[in-house]
């Protein structure tokens, strides 16, 4: 399952690949029938041949010879014949390889990071476990324009009485209810959060990932809108949920979909854009890339090389698919539906068409959603489109996940114990309090 962050394509995986060396200790954790099972490989290099070794402590079994080895950016191979297992990993630029353990026929999702060796079922400081002092109610509802079921987790603050009620929407990349990545659940804690604090809350897994159906692969982030707009429709059905007063969170890509729906749909009483973008996608793309370039410690001409290559191939997508197949031919990947309806979508204009209260948010040290060149967008768009009911804060010192940190770069957040600053859930809980003045 592809995991995370905002706005990171397949090309800009590869770009920064280029820059990084594939030698060392990859640790990750196999979750198989509620059981983890730690997995490290220790990757060398002898001139232009990889070797590698496998262990696995919950198991004691260490220097597993790993029989075949074979790293072509972005993408790692390996197999150990004797026992019939392999693993194909995709480098992405949060410094993780996203890939698949297969064995035996069975297939399961396993990502490697240099963090640190994985510690099996370690909870995060603020994640929450049951009993929960609120309702929790498993739930599912149909897209029916796309033939699709969404199943996720609805949170009301008791199982009767009446709430003012919020949808939780994903950032980019297949991710299930709880915005899972690199060891946090932000949406697990931020539901948890509001939920204790009065108001219902309602996340899902996106379209083809865990209990969802659909096929995520060939979605775009107007598909996915679709998919929230069902689950705004379904909390509408509810009658523990106050009609007039549902409003949206998004997170990243969350932020750029949420506005779509509030431009077309009267029933969206507030916004919440968490890291959400301003500025149209290429150029965020573009800037994205030389800032996690320089996080990652990618040299000033591996960046600027990158930076060449990005315009060729968003000037190409731009043109016909046929025009990105000749002209970027070594990344055949980013020729998507996602990336080319990204980089062509202005989230400035659906800005202009919001006329509902909106607080839009972003950490100081965020480097995949830039505040400096995003936020001003935002609040201008707002601002053209007569909308003045809006908030627009930069909260110093945190990063994209809205965790407090030192430098912003996606390496840290697996790192940092803590999974959402309390000054940030503080800040949406204010803000959407005096949006729903007298329902708390």
């Amino acid at each position: 399952m592809k995991k995370h962050l905002f706005l990171i394509s397949a090309l800009l995986f590869s770009l920064t690949a280029m820059g990084q060396d594939i030698t060392g200790d990859w640790n990750g954790v196999l979750k198989v029938q509620g059981v983890q099972l730690r997995l490290v490989f220790h990757i060398s290099r002898t001139g232009e041949e990889y070797q590698a070794t496998m262990d696995s402590p919950d198991q004691m079994a260490n220097g597993i010879s790993v029989t075949s080895v074979s790293y072509v950016p972005p993408v790692l191979k390996l197999s150990v014949a004797n026992i019939g297992m392999s693993y194909e990993g995709t480098w992405n630029a949060n410094g993780v390889l996203a890939g698949t353990f297969r064995q035996g026929g069975v297939e399961l999702p396993l990502d490697l990071s240099k963090a640190s060796p994985v510690q099996p079922q370690k909870l995060r400081p603020q994640e929450p476990h049951p009993p929960y002092p609120y309702y929790e109610e498993e739930v599912s509802f149909e897209n029916p324009e796309a033939n699709i079921r969404l199943a996720g987790t609805l949170t009301l603050p008791a199982k009767t009485g009446v709430y003012p009620a919020v949808v939780l929407i994903n950032g980019s990349g297949q991710q299930n209810r709880n915005e899972e990545i690199v060891g946090h659940k932000p949406f697990l804690v931020l539901s948890d959060y509001l939920t204790r604090n009065g108001i219902a809350v309602l996340r899902y897994d996106d379209r083809g990932t865990a209990s969802s159906t659909g096929n995520f692969e060939t979605a775009t982030t107007l598909d996915l809108s679709y998919d929230t707009e069902a689950a705004l429709h379904y909390l509408r059905t509810r009658p523990e949920i106050d009609a007039n007063h549902i409003g949206l969170i998004g997170h990243s890509e969350g932020g750029v979909i949420a506005p779509m729906i509030a431009a077309r749909s009267p029933h969206v009483s507030f916004l919440v854009l968490m890291a959400g973008t301003g500025i149209p996608g290429d150029s965020l793309l573009i800037e994205q890339h030389s800032l996690l370039g320089k996080a990652y410690g990618m040299s000033e001409e591996t960046i600027e090389q990158g930076q060449t290559l990005l315009r060729r191939a968003f000037d190409a997508m731009m043109q016909s698919p046929d025009a990105v197949q000749e002209r970027i031919a070594d990344y055949p990947d980013i020729n998507t539906p996602w990336v080319r309806y990204f980089i062509r979508h202005n989230p400035a204009e659906t800005l202009r068409k919001v006329r509902i209260p909106v607080l839009a948010i972003n950490g100081e040290k965020d480097l995949q959603v830039p505040p400096r060149t995003n936020l001003p967008a935002i609040r201008k768009a707002l601002e053209e489109g007569g909308n003045r009911q809006t908030s627009v804060k930069e909260l110093p010192g945190l990063n994209h996940l809205f965790q407090e940190c030192e430098t912003g770069s996606p390496a840290e957040y697996e790192s940092i114990e803590q999974t959402i600053s309390p000054v940030a859930l503080n800040e949406i809980l204010t803000w959407i309090k005096k949006q729903t003045r007298g329902h708390l």
